[in-house]
């Protein structure tokens, strides 16, 4: 197998495949522009909805696919493979960053016969690996050892964001040396600024899509025990489902959420700091995270953090200095915390600033962005030496 790594190139091309573009401008986009500002010449394939003008502004190559995503037809697992194998060709990339599960899957097949470097993002474990349904049940045995393919390729090495999902990845049989630690994309520690509490009733806020993975049935019934109790606490949920996730809450259900005495449903914010501005509290209380950017920018805005006791985001959600943690699934032991927080002004500003210390000194865009392009440039170093041995 032939490598495709070109020292005469006067710039490095990298290639982000990442299965939606909203999702490349959500969670990868400091991250790249962090690798554009090193020299990298940086190429974009996704599947186009409305982001195609944000990426091309922004001065990345971008390459449209129809992604079919969360479908199980064999056929069109084969037709993505195809496709991007055809682009991998075309550009002909140094190194190719798979974006999550599903793109490290099928841009590792695409990449069979070529030597592109590899690195293979797994940002949480998805549907498959977190839920206990049978359709997850029977899946996951399957991944698990598509993974263990894909990932043990001798140009392939796996990112993840927490020390739990290191552990997992671990378990696969794949070697420490390939596996890196680096939190999340970075925070825009210049734009998502500490704000003041906003007036009127105590609010909590969840940003994220509208699965029953993330907990959030368990927060609206968390916030129907606040109602019993007499506590008013107003609850926004900003976001929307997600119909390729098997996960995804039904639409009836959350237009019914709507309907309850304080609770409010934003849908899809196109400026995350009106959230922020709005509440006073971040709130996730998922099953298990990668590392999670709403809890990240409610930290940086000055939010306390209200989360569940589970990989991911305990790397963001640390108890007694900025956050409360929860069991998982505890509708109960989560309107305790959501009421304590609530009654307790100071409590909630000395998690804020605690927060928002935490995300300048370990999650902003500039320090994750440094250790990515180091780790572009390392593994790239590899390559040239062993084409010179």
């Amino acid at each position: 197998m032939a490598s495709n790594f070109n020292p005469q190139r006067t710039k490095p091309v990298l290639v982000y495949l990442v299965t939606e573009d909203w999702y490349f401008l959500s969670h990868r986009l400091p991250m790249a522009l962090q690798a554009q500002r090193a020299g990298y010449d940086v190429h974009v394939i996704t599947h186009v909805n409305k982001g195609a003008d944000a990426i091309k502004t922004l001065g990345f190559h971008l390459h449209a696919v129809v992604w079919r995503r969360g479908s199980v037809n064999p056929y069109g697992f084969v037709a993505n493979i195809r496709a991007v194998s055809r682009l991998y060709r075309e550009i002909d990339p140094d190194i190719v960053h798979h974006v999550a599960l599903q793109p490290t899957i099928v841009g590792s097949l695409a990449a069979s016969g070529h030597r592109y470097v590899r690195l293979n993002a797994l940002a949480g474990l998805g549907f498959a690996f977190t839920s206990d349904t049978p359709k997850a049940m029977v899946a996951r045995p399957i991944l698990r050892a598509l993974l263990r393919h894909v990932l043990g390729h001798s140009s392939a090495s796996v990112l993840v964001q927490n020390p739990d999902d290191r552990a997992v990845v671990r378990s696969l049989g794949i070697a420490d040396e390939k596996i890196f630690v680096i939190p999340g994309s970075g925070v825009e520690t210049d734009k998502l600024t500490p704000l003041p509490e906003p007036e009127g009733p105590v609010t909590a806020a969840f940003v994220g899509r509208l699965l029953d993975d993330k907990g959030v049935r368990t927060l609206v019934t968390a916030h129907e025990i606040l109602a019993q109790r007499g506590e008013a606490v107003r609850l926004l949920i900003a976001g929307e489902p997600d119909l390729a996730n098997p996960a995804s809450i039904p639409a009836d259900e959350i237009a019914a959420w709507g309907r309850h005495p304080g609770i409010e449903l934003l849908g899809q914010v196109t400026d995350i700091r009106d959230v922020w501005k709005a509440a006073h509290i971040a709130v996730l209380p998922s099953r298990r995270e990668g590392l999670p950017k709403s809890l990240l920018e409610g930290a940086a805005c000055g939010r306390p953090i209200i989360a569940t006791d589970v990989p991911g985001c305990r790397e963001i959600a640390r108890p007694g200095v900025n956050a409360l943690l929860v069991p998982p699934d505890d509708p109960g032991a989560l309107a305790d915390a959501l009421g304590r927080l609530a009654n307790d002004g100071d409590l909630r500003r000395r998690f804020g600033q605690a927060g928002r210390r935490i995300i300048e000194s370990e999650f902003s865009a500039q320090r994750v962005g440094r250790e990515i392009c180091d780790l572009y440039d390392r593994l790239l170093d590899r390559v040239a030496l062993k084409e010179n041995m």
